[in-house]
């Protein structure tokens, strides 16, 4: 059965966001992504308080590409370490759900060298 998740991330640039989102739409790994090229974070990092110019993105996938996008996105982020969390979809319209299955149907294959 299959368990259609939002992951959340939060990428230290557009360049990257697009880079990475393009690269797991293309393999099958998500079904769409969309970028919000602009946001900014107020957060603690090694015990200062930081202000920072950030891109968000949600991925639409299956949970079983969770560790595979996982990876992906800590390959290639400038992070150390990056916002990556997911939250299960309960509801939806049927034939949005039906179609975001279908495009993650076939298991991508992550390689290290594609996500570069």
């Amino acid at each position: 059965m299959t368990q259609c998740i939002e992951i959340y991330w939060t990428s230290g640039s557009i360049d990257e966001a697009r880079k990475v989102c393009r690269y797991l739409v293309q393999e099958k790994l998500v079904a769409c992504a969309q970028i919000v090229p602009w946001i900014e974070s107020i957060y603690r990092w090694n015990g200062q308080v930081e202000t920072t110019q950030e891109s968000k993105v949600t991925l639409k996938t299956d949970l079983k590409h969770f560790e595979s996008i996982k990876k992906v996105i800590k390959d290639n982020s400038t992070y150390q370490v990056p916002e990556i969390i997911y939250q299960h979809i309960s509801g939806g319209d049927a034939e949005y759900l039906k179609w975001l299955q279908e495009e993650v149907m076939v298991q991508g294959a992550y390689d290290d060298s594609k996500g570069d």
